[in-house]
């Protein structure tokens, strides 16, 4: 009694401390603890004993982010540089109670300030992939100055250096000019009493240079004793001659000492001063190096990041325990899920896992408030979960003199005290170890009440009625461990919504009971265990057909799945080589152009130069004529033919379905092209890409429905396009018949957009001037549409401008159109 008054009287958060102490050691938290410190780079490693748990969800995600960005990080071949950091912190509280520090000591706060530099460097760089981690590992740059102060005083060794101060290098010369004097001084009476020295080197005692001399000889060198040898037969003598000489040894030493002791105090009292920004510094690198830890341990458990909600619920596919994993056994994978409210009966076998996948998920909901990662795939659930209770494993108390149903109900009451709405609890084999019937009736009436407090649960059983429970309650989910009846073994896979078989007979056969002892049992069970155990033998028989023909579904879907993906992928192939094929015949096209516009160049310089020989100007002329023709006209016979005749598609269309936008084939480009201009006195202007074509318009074929396809109009009007203003030409204009083969080039094309007009004329008089001079026949000026304002100006301007022009015209549909003027030049 007075142990239950002394539980009663304790306070809510001494009880919630005792019940997390529980749940961590039921769930064997240790040893993820352990993996992770045996990850550290740094002496966080030797001294972390437990992994934070985030109090709130924001908490959480913030830890969680910071290991994704470790582990991203280290996937990119860029894991947080964390060498060199040394244990400083014992170093730091000395100081802060006035001590002053060791060389060492000191030696180890630079070494580790030069590992803070190196982190923050690191972080700054990458602080556009790593802000959490930047956040989070705050780090003084002014540390910086203190690193090197440290560092131009203390040697790699410990040791103070002699460039501390011009007086400690002044007191070290010193003292080692007086030992090499003394020194070379012992040698050389070493020498002068070679009879009577006991060995042939000087040594030590009492910080004195001595001699050792044969005990029957010591009075041949005047001097002071400062002992015997072990065997009384070598006196050690400090010659009088020395004896000045060593005293200044010792008082130079003196002052040396206290010179180093001055420097080690005023470096001291430079880390004392800079204490919360060190200690700041030490706290980030250990952030760092726990996140560093834990993004390792991910890579060896091949976990992933868990998207953290803040419902109480778990859903995770292909789960794996992370201690099986870290402990090389062939985990299982399982999926598993759970949410506030309900409940997650778990049956089957004994070793059938059933245990396994309930810590499994405590495990996980601990995890992801320490900022780890989970074994499962990608995609998985996680909720946040406060407080995470469990009753797993008997616990006896021979001091309380409780039996373990006894302890198992005091933990009930417990956790039915501090389960909610965010609880997450864990009940192995709940309301065991007392009669089957009242434990089974106190196993619903536990489930249930923790439902309606709002508790996710999960729990085990072997009792019937609490799987018939899980059957007709909606908040109820049953679950089960598999047993192979052929193998007579576990199969450690978790079924969902099937009720599993104790199968206790079968585990004790398998472990070796007699046969005859085993066919007794059958016959002694009650009929309703006999069916309901039938009963769930079917569901699980059903249960694996259906898996079966899902899974045999899934290979037939997977199957169309890249059966499609290779029809697609045949389709790309096709089109890129219409496209490549026509962006092919295009370069042929642009290279015969060139070709014809080298020919122009050729014969107009021919007939330039033989002006007198009239059979040769004709046939220039002609071949100049040919040329045009050819390429004004879009003459393409001969430039792209088709490997195979037309292919038929679409269907045929009026020039009123036509228009800028509409989609059409081509039969004998056999390419699909889009409609960019026209159509223009029966013809169309097609384009793919950067090549642009003429075709007639009875040849193409509208692409889509009833011939209409993609921008064609719904009443046989043209697709609207931009309308051409129309200029007649002047009347003193010839017929096209009598005009010069028009062939637009570089050399005779001015570009005149986007001048004012006194500028335009300027230009374009220049322009007729140089096309007069070079014997051009026809030159071209663009200048647009806009308000009409330059080329009614240009126009006006050819009107009167007799001495160069002959004739001028608006272009044609393939030369620009109304946004240009042709000029024949006089």
């Amino acid at each position: 009694m007075e142990a239950i008054e002394t539980h009663s009287t304790r306070s809510s958060a001494e009880a919630g401390d005792l019940g997390l102490a529980k749940t961590l050691r039921d769930l064997q938290w240790s040893r993820v603890v352990d993996a992770v410190a045996q990850r550290c780079a740094g002496p966080l490693g030797g001294r972390l004993r437990s992994l934070a748990l985030a109090p709130d969800l924001a908490t959480a995600r913030v830890s969680m982010d910071e290991t994704r960005e470790a582990l991203a990080l280290r996937n990119d071949g860029e894991p947080l540089p964390l060498s060199g950091i040394r244990e400083v912190r014992p170093s730091l509280d000395r100081v802060a109670r006035a001590g002053s520090l060791e060389g060492i000591a000191l030696r180890d706060v630079r070494v580790t300030l030069g590992a803070a530099r190196t982190l923050r460097l690191f972080l700054a760089r990458r602080r556009d992939r790593a802000p959490a981690l930047v956040a989070a590992c705050p780090i003084d740059p002014t540390l910086d100055s203190l690193e090197e102060e440290i560092g131009a005083a203390i040697e790699a060794d410990g040791t103070v250096s002699d460039h501390a101060s011009p007086e400690l290098r002044r007191l070290r010369q010193e003292v080692a000019n007086l030992r090499a004097k003394i020194i070379a001084r012992l040698e050389q009476m070493l020498i002068e009493h070679g009879d009577v020295v006991q060995d042939r080197f000087h040594t030590i005692r009492d910080g004195r240079y001595v001699l050792p001399m044969r005990t029957d000889a010591h009075d041949k060198i005047p001097g002071i004793v400062h002992g015997t040898s072990g065997s009384g037969a070598t006196v050690f003598i400090e010659p009088r001659a020395l004896i000045e000489q060593q005293n200044r040894l010792t008082l130079a030493l003196g002052e040396m000492e206290a010179e180093e002791a001055r420097i080690l105090a005023q470096l001291s009292e430079l880390v004392r001063e800079r204490l919360p920004e060190l200690r700041a510094a030490v706290d980030a690198l250990d952030r760092a190096d726990l996140r560093s830890a834990s993004a390792r341990l991910a890579e060896d458990l091949k976990a992933r990041v868990p998207d953290l909600v803040p419902e109480a619920r778990i859903d995770v596919k292909d789960a794996r325990h992370p201690l099986l994993i870290l402990e090389g056994i062939d985990v299982v994978p399982n999926d598993l899920a759970l949410s506030a409210g309900h409940a997650l009966v778990l049956s089957g076998p004994n070793a059938g896992g059933k245990t396994v996948a309930l810590k499994l998920m405590g495990v996980f909901a601990l995890m992801v408030r320490a900022g780890l990662p989970v074994p499962a795939q990608e995609g998985a659930v996680v909720g946040f979960f406060d407080p995470v209770l469990s009753d797993v494993g008997d616990e006896q108390s021979i001091e309380k003199n409780l039996s373990t149903f006894s302890a198992h109900v005091r933990r009930l009451a417990t956790i039915l005290d501090e389960a909610g709405p965010h609880a997450l609890v864990l009940l192995d084999e709940v309301a065991t170890g007392t009669d089957p019937g009242e434990g089974a009736a106190l196993a619903c009436a536990v489930v249930d009440s923790l439902c309606r407090r709002g508790a996710a649960l999960a729990v085990t059983t072997h009792y019937e009625p609490l799987k018939a429970m899980a059957l007709n309650d909606p908040r109820l989910r049953n679950a089960s461990v598999g047993f192979d009846v052929a193998r007579m073994a576990p199969t450690f896979h978790v079924r969902m919504d099937v009720p599993g078989a104790s199968s206790a007979l079968a585990v004790a056969q398998r472990f070796g009971l007699d046969r005859v002892v085993i066919e007794r049992a059958k016959e002694m069970l009650p009929e309703q265990a006999r069916t309901f155990d039938a009963l769930v033998r079917r569901l699980e028989q059903q249960h694996d057909e259906v898996t079966k023909e899902r899974e045999a579904l899934a290979l037939e879907r997977r199957a169309l799945d890249g059966e499609r993906a290779r029809v697609q992928d045949e389709l790309r192939k096709l089109k890129e080589r219409e496209e490549r094929k026509l962006t092919d015949e295009g370069q042929r096209l642009l290279k015969m152009i060139r070709e014809t516009r080298d020919e122009v160049r050729s014969a107009r310089t021919a007939m330039r130069k033989k002006e007198g020989d009239q059979a040769l100007v004709e046939e220039a002329r002609k071949a100049v004529e040919r040329a045009a023709l050819r390429t004004r006209e879009g003459d393409l016979a001969g430039v792209i033919a088709p490997e195979a005749g037309p292919e038929e598609r679409g269907a045929p269309a009026s020039a009123g379905a036509l228009g800028p936008g509409v989609r059409v084939w081509v039969p004998r480009l056999r390419a699909e092209l889009e409609i960019v201009e026209g159509p223009t006195r029966g013809r169309v202007r097609v384009a793919s890409g950067a090549v642009k074509l003429w075709a007639n318009v009875d040849e193409v074929r509208v692409l889509g429905a009833d011939g209409g396809g993609e921008g064609a109009s719904t009443k046989g009007e043209p697709a609207k396009s931009e309308k051409k203003r129309e200029t007649p030409a002047p009347a003193h204009a010839p017929p096209p018949a009598a005009e010069p083969i028009a062939v637009r080039t570089d050399s005779n094309t001015l570009d005149l957009r986007g001048l004012r007009v006194d500028e335009a004329l300027g230009l374009a008089e220049s322009f007729l001037d140089r096309l007069y001079g070079s014997g051009e026949k026809i030159g071209f000026l663009v200048h647009g549409v806009g308000t009409g304002a330059l080329r009614d100006a240009v126009r006006d301007y050819l009107r009167g401008a007799t001495r160069y022009v002959k004739r001028w015209r608006p272009g044609g549909s393939d030369e620009g159109g109304d946004r240009v003027t042709v000029v024949q030049i006089a």
